[in-house]
């Protein structure tokens, strides 16, 4: 469970990364990259710890296929 938790919140975090930007048209492409780099830093401090977890318990691609649906639920 606590994989399925960090790897949630990995995902909502990228989400941001990916898509956060678009809200601030105004702002230079380097700004929005900068950002993006560092909302992406701290969901991989969530997705690592969580794929290591995870990996006692599940395989790689079963963590994958978990990745996958929070993502399409997300």
């Amino acid at each position: 469970m606590q994989t399925i938790l960090l790897l949630t919140i990995s995902n909502i975090f990228m989400t941001f990364a990916w898509y956060g930007h678009l809200k601030y048209k105004d702002t230079p492409l380097w700004i929005a990259i900068l950002a993006s780099w560092g909302i992406a830093f701290v969901e991989y401090c969530f997705q690592v710890p969580a794929n290591r977890i995870g990996h006692y318990e599940f395989t790689a691609a079963q963590l994958k296929t978990i990745q996958e649906v929070i993502t399409l639920v997300a």
